[in-house]
Parts: structure tokens; C-alpha cells; sequence
């Protein structure tokens, strides 16, 4: 896969308000348990001032006066304020970490839907390692954000105020004292941000090349293991997993000198504070105790600081993330249903005309497809995929598109299934624009059964049925129309078998059947068919040739032909040549003119032979 690809991992601001307040909605459902959460870190915050004060008051009081039963009751305080807030701890951390959950399968739930909703050209230029990292990666670091960003950041803010306040409530220059070595902390805290972010802009710009490199490579094993490509693809794996480590330990470094830095200048609070505090002990114009509650308070202040300059990190990580979880959220919906969409009259005859069709892929769409192939790569200078196409298929007749790799067959498909809409003229059923209609309806009117094949994980009937009211009878009677069931018959199970990873424990041909038994067991108004054929073994296209004599009768029929032997009964073929109708008529009539359908024709028929002898 591409590095461009993968550049747009960008970092942005340290901090958006906008983006915050976005995010802070989905807190919403769950307020409740984030004012039970907020509620915890003010009494948690509170009992941060237990121990120092018990202690002072054992050692300035209890201790001098040699009253035991004080000092007990002191020390009982001490180990139940240290309890409750454990406890207190621990029940927040709970809350926190199950509210970060909800919210993460909240938004995995809405990203998931938006996927399924954006149009196809979205995904000619977006590849699927990208897409899975925004639903992983990208929703796990908003996940971090609620469950130890924003609430802990609200406590750690909380606690160095409390702290703050009552050190210099009980010795302002005491607390002065104490808080020295603070413009230290935050030098040292703003070049640990600024190393730790570009770490992670590496870290995240690496991941997704891996999660791509990955799906690609995983989806094209066979060609892989076909052409004895695996010590190449394992060399240029472990060029992207060392990148994506060293990323890491640049990360790891900066963890490792940031935190033994605040330590150290922790340890140089605590000696200046024994070295003043002392001083005024001796001087009689300080006590022991206070002395010693201030050393318990000074380990408490510097660690919310040095987990704010960590939240830090986990806010920057999340507005970086946010900003590409809400950008592939805001993507326009180009196939949208029409406001009032309309609706077609029963019963639906299914008649489909194109009345001078235009059409050019989107720009970002033909740069995508020169990179992973398809046909948006296949259009001239100019764009122009389809030039002026009209043609119109009637109930009870076929249609068939043939043509060079690249004339535009594909794309007429496309366009009916609005995977993408027509620039110029327009496409109807019974005399209605698809534009007009609801894309459940519209597609709900077509079998389409494609070359490439996708099965799920699952069993035969649900890949048939998938998931819509229809009964087992009407699964077995579409796969015995089309053939299926001589070999759906001979599996462990029948239709109960389970499939492997997009069907791979059957044959090419077979799942080939399944995806054509899958078109018509909702009885469609209009079959379409994209070399429906091409994979299948002799004897299983006689079957499908069979089947479809019959399953044609009443219904318009769209087929797109590399093979001419498969459309010669079809009542008009379309000839395709750079986006045009070049030629049209039936196969007798398109061979008697001698054009370009003859030439295809004969070179066809050539090729056939030599592989015959």
C-alpha cells in the first residue's frame, strides 16, 4: 500500500474546544455516573488532608502530652482515611473505566453505521487499513481519554488546588518553599510534551501503514504464496514493524527521562523543605508536626503534576484522534435517500432505460483506483467514463453489455445500483428516476450477482437468506433452481454447513452459485448479472443457462459479457467502446455487419480453439 495513504495522520492543536464539547456529548447518557464519578474525586480530594492532618496532630499533641489513648485514635483515623480512600479509588476507577467502555461501544456502533451508509466512492479512496484504525486504534485513545483523561484530569486539577490551598493556609512560606522547583517541573514537562507528540504522530502515521499493510497482504496470500513472494513481503513487513517500534521506544525514551527528572526534582523539593522547614523547627517558629505534614502533602502535590503532563498527552492523542473520528463522521453521504422519496406502482414491471447517460468518476476516486487497479483508472484524458449511453431494457428481455476491459461495463452497473449518480441525463425504472427513490427499494428491485464473490462467516442458508424474512423452503428452491444443490446436498449439514472466511472451503464455481441463488430468492423485478458465468465448470453453466431461460421469463435482464458465447440469445447486445454505444442489435444481426462486435467475436472464437486443441 501507498505511504500517502497514510499521511493524513496529523496531529492539529494541543487542544479544541470545539472538538471537546463534540466529545463531552457522549458523556451525556452516562451523566449521572460521571456526577457519582466528579462527587468521589471531591471526597478523595478531601481525604488527601486526612493523613497529613492526623499525623501533625499526633506529633505536635498526642505524642508531647504522652496521651496513648489519642494516639490510637489517631492512628485508627489514619488507617480509615487511607481505607475509605482506597476504597473510593477504586470504585472511581470502576466507574470511570465502565463509562469509558459504554462510550467506546457507543461510538464504534456509530462509526460502524456511517460505513455502512457512505457510498462507494468513499472507499475507492480510502483503504480498509486506514478505515480499521479509526474504529480501533482512534476509538481505544478516546476511550483512554474518558476513562483517565477528563475525569482525572478534573481530580488531579482538584487535589493540587485543595493541597495548594491548605499549605499555604497553614505556613505560606513554608509552602513557597515547597513549590521551588515547580518552574523546573514545567520545563521539563512542556520538552517531554513536545517529544511525546511527535512520538505519537509517528506511532499512529506507522500503525496505520501496518493495519494496511496487513489487510492487503492477508486478502492476497494465494498471489503471495503463488509467485514465492513470501521472503520479499516478510523483509518489507519487518521494514514497517521496525519503523513502527522505533517509534515506540522514542516514545518509551522520553517516558524514561521525564519521570526518574520529577523524581529527582521532587526529592530536591523535599530536601529544601527539610533544609528551611528544619531551620524554623530549630528556630522554635515552627512545629514538627507541621513539618512533617507538609513531607506527606509534598509527595502528594508532585504526582497529580506529573500525571497532568501524562493527561496531557492523552488529550493530545485524543484531539488528534477525535479530529479524524468526527471528519470521517461528517463525510457527506453521497447516495442519500430523497427527501420525499417516491414510490414505484404495483406491481413493479421493471423496465430500466438510461437516457443519455454521462458519467466521470470523482477525481479522488480514479487517483484511488490507479493505485489498487479498478475501473475508475480506465477513464480517457478527460475523464468521461460513459459518453451519451441510452438504451432501454424491457420486462421479459435481456440486455447484454459487452465490450474491451475498460469501455464502461461496470459502470453502467454502478450507476443503476447508485453506488454513484449520473452527471448528465438520467436513469429510470417504469419511467422514474432512481434518483427518486429510496435506496432500499431501489436495490431491494435487483438480483445482482457479481464476479467477485463475497460470502460471510456463517451457514450456506444465511448467506442465501442473509438475515431477511424468507423461509428455509424458498432458500432450498432458489439454490435447486440455479444448481446449487447438487453439491449444498453432498456438504456435512447441507444448508447448516459453515463456511470459512469468505466462503474459502468451497470452490470458486460453487460460491458463484450461492451469490446467484443469494439474487434470486427475493424474486427480484430485474436481474443483473456481471459475468455471472466466468468461474463455473461446463456442466454447472448448462445448469445456470437452464435456470436462467427460466428465471428471465417476466423480469429485465441487464448482462455484462467478457465471454460472447454466453449472450448470444440475449434479445439486444450493446457494444461499449471508450464509454460510447459503438454497435447494438441481436448476435445474428451485429455478426452479419462485420464491426467491432465481429472482431470481438472472431478473436474470441480463435482464442477458444487454441485452448480446445
Amino acid at each position: 500500500m501507498s505511504a500517502p495513504f497514510h499521511e493524513e495522520e496529523t496531529l492539529g492543536k494541543p487542544f479544541d474546544a470545539a472538538l471537546m464539547r463534540r466529545l463531552l456529548r457522549y458523556l451525556w447518557p452516562y451523566r449521572a455516573a460521571v456526577a457519582l464519578a466528579i462527587l468521589m474525586l471531591l471526597a478523595t480530594a478531601a481525604l488527601q488532608l486526612a493523613s497529613p492532618f492526623l499525623t501533625k496532630v499526633a506529633i505536635d499533641r498526642a505524642i508531647p502530652s504522652r496521651d496513648l489513648g489519642l494516639v490510637r485514635l489517631l492512628a485508627l483515623g489514619f488507617l480509615l482515611a487511607n481505607a475509605l480512600e482506597f476504597g473510593l479509588d477504586f470504585a472511581e476507577t470502576v466507574l470511570t473505566a465502565s463509562i469509558g467502555q459504554r462510550v467506546m461501544v457507543d461510538l464504534r456502533l456509530e462509526i460502524f453505521g456511517k460505513l455502512q451508509r457512505l457510498g462507494i466512492a468513499f472507499y475507492d479512496r480510502n483503504p480498509v487499513g486506514r478505515l480499521m484504525t479509526r474504529v480501533t486504534a482512534d476509538v481505544e485513545t478516546l476511550n483512554e481519554l474518558f476513562t483517565s483523561g477528563v475525569v482525572a484530569l478534573f481530580g488531579d486539577v482538584l487535589t493540587l488546588g485543595v493541597i495548594m490551598a491548605w499549605m499555604l493556609v497553614v505556613d505560606w512560606r513554608l509552602a513557597l518553599a515547597s513549590f521551588a522547583v515547580i518552574p523546573l517541573i514545567y520545563v521539563a514537562a512542556t520538552v517531554f510534551r513536545l517529544r511525546v507528540r511527535a512520538a505519537y504522530r509517528d506511532i499512529r502515521v506507522r500503525l496505520a501503514r501496518i493495519n494496511s499493510f496487513l489487510q492487503e497482504h492477508l486478502s492476497g496470500m494465494r498471489v503471495v504464496q503463488l509467485f514465492g513472494r513470501e521472503p520479499r513481503e516478510a523483509a518489507r513487513f519487518d521494514e514497517v514493524n521496525r519503523a513502527h517500534l522505533e517509534a515506540h521506544l522514542a516514545s518509551i525514551t522520553s517516558y524514561a527521562v521525564f519521570f526518574p527528572v520529577v523524581e529527582l526534582l521532587t526529592s530536591v523539593a523535599i530536601a529544601s523543605l527539610l533544609a528551611y522547614g528544619g531551620s524554623r523547627v530549630l528556630g522554635g517558629t515552627l512545629t514538627v508536626g507541621v513539618l512533617a505534614a507538609f513531607l506527606q502533602l509534598l509527595r502528594r502535590f508532585f504526582r497529580p503534576l506529573q500525571d497532568l503532563s501524562e493527561k496531557f498527552n492523552i488529550l493530545q492523542s485524543a484531539m488528534a484522534s477525535s479530529e479524524r473520528v468526527f471528519t470521517l463522521l461528517d463525510e457527506p453521504e453521497t447516495e442519500r435517500d430523497p427527501a420525499e422519496p417516491r414510490r414505484l406502482a404495483r406491481p413493479v414491471r421493471g423496465e430500466v432505460a438510461f437516457e443519455d447517460v454521462w458519467f466521470r468518476y470523482p477525481r479522488s476516486a480514479r487517483a484511488g483506483a490507479a493505485v489498487g487497479g479498478g475501473e475508475p483508472g480506465t477513464a480517457a484524458a478527460d475523464g468521461w467514463v460513459l459518453r451519451g449511453v441510452s438504451f432501454t431494457a424491457r420486462p421479459g428481455r435481456t440486455v447484454a453489455i459487452v465490450g474491451h476491459t475498460g469501455a464502461g461495463k461496470t459502470t453502467i452497473i454502478n450507476l443503476l445500483l447508485r453506488y454513484y449518480d449520473a452527471e448528465r441525463g438520467r436513469i429510470t425504472i417504469d419511467g422514474v428516476d432512481i434518483r427518486e427513490l429510496a435506496l432500499d427499494e431501489l436495490r431491494g428491485l435487483i438480483g445482482f450477482v457479481q464476479q467477485d464473490i463475497f460470502l460471510f462467516t456463517g451457514d450456506i442458508r444465511s448467506n442465501i437468506r442473509l438475515d431477511a424474512p424468507i423461509p428455509d423452503s424458498a432458500v432450498r428452491e432458489a439454490a435447486r433452481r440455479v444448481g446449487a444443490a447438487r453439491f449444498i446436498d453432498r456438504l456435512p449439514g447441507t444448508f447448516g454447513h459453515q463456511l470459512g472466511e469468505r466462503g474459502q472451503n468451497l470452490s470458486v464455481g460453487e460460491r458463484q452459485l450461492l451469490s446467484f441463488a443469494r439474487a434470486l430468492v427475493v424474486e427480484p423485478a430485474i436481474l443483473v448479472l456481471d459475468e455471472a458465468t466466468s468461474s463455473v465448470d461446463a456442466q454447472a453453466e448448462e445448469e445456470i443457462q437452464a435456470a436462467i431461460a427460466e428465471l428471465m421469463r417476466g423480469r429485465t435482464s441487464v448482462v455484462i459479457a467478457h465471454r460472447l458465447s454466453t449472450v448470444q440469445h440475449a434479445d439486444e447486445i450493446l457494444v461499449l467502446s471508450h464509454g460510447r454505444v459503438a454497435e447494438r442489435g441481436t448476435h445474428r444481426e451485429l455478426l452479419a455487419r462485420d464491426g467491432l462486435y465481429g472482431r470481438l467475436h472472431q478473436l474470441q472464437m480463435g482464442t477458444d480453439l487454441a485452448v480446445a486443441s
